[in-house]
């Protein structure tokens, strides 16, 4: 891309804020220097750059790329032999952890096949812990080596210790014996040397090397000689001292040097990393899409923004290029909208081409161009003697020349600063010759000629800018297919022109000009019209909407209503009908306790059935008035349905249960037998519940009863995905408790992939379960690592 129309259309302000988003100086030197590209695979490869940034972004935070350090100048050292300072083993142990943090955010679970753009990236950085952590330990700040950092450095440090606290006992000593020859009871280093200050006038009474006196000559600091070998033995010790650090950087160099490939791959990644989420994090910041690019020129920007205007004030375009037409001629008043669609198209085709997302809605259309050329603003010099016309011109001329069908040209004032007439027509043999290259083009302009040329030439547009003439304010929304008004009679007016004289400026227009004008404002008004009836057609739709919902939600809250009065009498029904059965059966066992005669005894208890067989005939038709019949094929509602409920399938003509709840279409899962099989609610009728089985036991010598309970029936799959490890725990247990004694061998317990802790959760528990004999995740065809199969052991 050129500099001049990177310039023009402000891409370097775009880059600066790009920078501040990175957090590395290395990554921000990259978000700098990140120009557009017109490679097709390149843009394709950098927008999923930024595509999964964005994501991991949302799913975990925004990383931190924060400790990574340039270490490159050092690795160049550290490969020719040299050792490394202090400064730069703690740059790498720096490096190191921020390898480490990003290893950490960025290391998936997954699957090969199931990687992002960025996966290999993350998995490629190598923390060399063992390196990092000896670097901490031997070095604890930019002016300390750690006392354990070698064996030879801690017996120097024990020797030196033990040195001075002998120079401090003698000089203590001495300062107590001599107080009176001392000028302060202090002890004070000289040239490295330890010192007593002395009175001048006592000098010759201490023994020892003078190193200093004071400015005023009244002290005289002298070496006592009692401490002079200590003091000798002391600097030597220094000396070793030193050596034994530069032992300890040349150690840790060398434990350095073999992995510097390894350090240099993590510091060049980082950097990549710290650029990429820079982008991510900066499309967050105005809400930017990822746009759809293609090769056959075609722009569709939908709800489009200037990223540089804030975002509260910016009014949205929708534009299109490129399908219907390739040159879009944008007319309208001065400050109305016109530059800034121009640079909002030519800066969203930068900003996508440079890998960076776009600030438009959802799938918005880009294409690849080679170039963009735009010749935007007044750039006049005088010391180049260029007039404003001058300076178009100037820049138009090598446009003319590059332009082609890969080419994106925007032009500001088209013919400008010129005698309107020859300005027009230069203006229109320049969009022509363009529009003949099929070169995609936006142009504004004030001229009228222009407006009747996009009028008249196929593949050619009008745009305006709406001004509303009411308030003199421009409202800056972008119409396609109308032509503008450049509206100097009504601003004027507005402004306090007289009417006298924008009447007699009216006379001067020539009648065909005045003619396109009338045109042009009948269609504005048109447009108006069509639009306000539009929009109380909508409202409308609106206020018919809510009437409709309020009537639906009424009739609901009846039939809900009439529900619970119909199902409180069928519990009153039932309460007076098991009262009755009671003080029958109460009276029957009172006759019993008396003695009477078994042929009344007989004849009651005949008595006592065919009340009881008549009760139950009044419940059963108590039940079957107030329950809705739900039987036939098609009667059936979503709501009426639950996993585990017993259903007939009529297509198939087979029992079943319900699996899985049906989806807004009404389709869901049924388990019949060993047939797992997607089948619509109207294609399904309920069955009750199996009926309780009486079987006598003659081994006790009574009658009982076996209820079979749901778990005969229970369904060989549980769904449990959208709820929580606490949620989910109770339910799986329950289930598996009643498949058990139900003799299923094997069941489905489907949590989904989603994070993995719900899947983990269940999976603790199953480890506990005596009996469970084993359980695997699913296999092809079974849900994958969705679902888990669970097998029961033999009773």
């Amino acid at each position: 891309m050129n500099e001049k129309s990177l310039r023009v259309l402000e891409y370097n302000k775009i880059v600066a804020m790009l920078a501040e988003h990175a957090t590395t100086p290395s990554g921000r030197k990259l978000c700098e220097e990140l120009k557009p590209t017109d490679d097709p695979e390149t843009i394709r490869q950098t927008q999923k750059e930024t595509s999964d940034a964005v994501s991991r972004c949302y799913r975990k935070g925004n990383p931190s790329f924060s400790g990574t350090r340039d270490v490159i100048p050092s690795l160049k050292r550290l490969s020719l032999g040299s050792g490394l300072s202090i400064t730069e083993l703690l740059n790498i142990s720096s490096l190191l952890k921020a390898t480490a943090r990003a290893r950490s955010y960025g290391v998936r679970d997954v699957e090969p096949e199931e990687y992002d753009s960025l996966d290999e990236r993350f998995i490629s950085l190598a923390p060399l812990t063992q390196i990092g952590r000896e670097i901490d330990r031997c070095i604890l700040s930019e002016e300390e080596i750690a006392d354990d950092a070698s064996a030879g450095l801690q017996n120097v440090r024990r020797k030196l210790a033990v040195t001075k606290q002998r120079i401090s006992s003698q000089l203590a000593s001495m300062l107590q014996s001599q107080r009176t020859l001392l000028q302060d009871a202090v002890v004070t280093m000289r040239d490295g040397r330890y010192c007593i200050p002395v009175k001048a006038e006592y000098k010759s009474q201490v023994s020892g090397m003078v190193h200093d006196q004071s400015a005023s000559g009244s002290t005289i600091f002298i070496e006592p000689s009692a401490v002079v070998k200590l003091n000798n033995d002391l600097r030597e010790l220094e000396i070793e001292e030193q050596k034994e650090i530069e032992k300890v950087l040349a150690t840790l160099s060398n434990l350095c040097a073999p992995e510097a490939e390894t350090i240099e791959n993590d510091f060049r990644t980082l950097t990549e990393l710290d650029f990429i989420f820079a982008k991510a994090t900066f499309a967050r910041s105005y809400n930017g899409t990822e746009p759809d690019f293609n090769t056959d020129g075609i722009i569709s920007l939908k709800k489009a923004r200037h990223p540089l205007i804030p975002a509260d004030v910016v009014v949205p375009i929708d534009i299109t290029l490129g399908q219907d037409y390739d040159l879009l001629v944008i007319t309208g008043p001065n400050t109305g909208g016109k530059t800034v669609t121009l640079k909002t198209v030519g800066l969203c085709t930068l900003m996508g081409q440079a890998g960076l997302f776009i600030p438009a809605f959802d799938h918005s259309k880009l294409a690849v161009f080679r170039e963009v050329f735009a010749d935007i603003g007044d750039e006049q010099s005088i010391e180049q003697s260029l007039s404003t016309f001058s300076s178009h011109i100037k820049n138009i001329a090598p446009i003319l020349e590059q332009a082609d069908q890969e080419t994106l040209v925007l032009f500001d004032e088209l013919g400008a600063g010129t005698d309107p007439t020859e300005g027009a027509a230069l203006a229109i043999s320049i969009l022509s010759f363009l529009h003949n290259m099929k070169v995609r083009t936006l142009a504004t302009t004030h001229y009228s000629e222009l407006k009747v040329y996009a009028l008249s030439t196929d593949g050619v547009e009008n745009a305006s800018c709406e001004f509303d003439v009411a308030t003199l304010r421009p409202t800056y929304r972008l119409l396609v297919g109308i032509p503008g008004k450049s509206n100097a009679f009504a601003i004027s007016s507005k402004l306090g022109i007289p009417d006298y004289i924008i009447d007699d400026a009216k006379k001067h227009l020539s009648s065909d000009a005045k003619s396109f004008e009338d045109i042009v404002s009948e269609l504005e008004h048109a447009r108006v019209d069509i639009e306000r009836k539009q929009a109380e057609v909508e409202a409308l739709k609106a206020d018919l909407t809510r009437e409709r919902d309020a009537l639906t939600a009424q009739q609901e809250k009846l039939a809900a209503q009439k529900e619970k009065i119909l199902e409180d009498a069928r519990q009153k029904a039932q309460s007076m009908l098991q009262d009755t059965k009671n003080f029958v059966d109460e009276t029957i066992r009172d006759l019993n306790k008396k003695s009477v005669g078994g042929a009344q005894i007989r004849s009651m208890e005949e008595d006592r059935t065919k009340v009881r067989e008549r009760l139950d005939k009044v419940s059963q038709g108590s039940k079957n008035k107030v329950e809705p019949k739900k039987n036939a094929a098609g009667s059936l509602s979503a709501s009426d349905l639950k996993i585990g409920d017993r259903i007939l399938v009529h297509s198939l003509n087979l029992k079943g249960t319900v699996s899985t709840l049906p989806n807004a279409k009404g389709d869901f899962y049924a388990q019949m037998g060993i047939l797992r099989s997607l089948v619509n609610i109207k294609d399904v009728s309920l069955l009750p519940d199996e009926p309780t089985v009486t079987m006598n036991q003659s081994a006790v010598g009574g009658m009982g009863k076996i209820k079979m309970s749901k778990s005969a029936i229970i369904s060989p799959e549980i769904n449990l995905i959208g709820k929580t490890v606490d949620e989910a725990l109770p339910e799986m247990e329950k289930y598996l408790d009643d498949a058990y004694l139900a003799h299923l061998e094997k069941v489905r317990v489907v949590h989904g992939r989603g994070t993995g802790a719900l899947r983990n959760g269940l999976h603790q528990k199953l480890r506990k379960l005596k009996y469970v004999k084993e359980f695997h995740l699913g296999e092809y065809g079974e849900g994958d690592s969705g679902v888990t199969i669970v097998v029961f052991k033999e009773r």
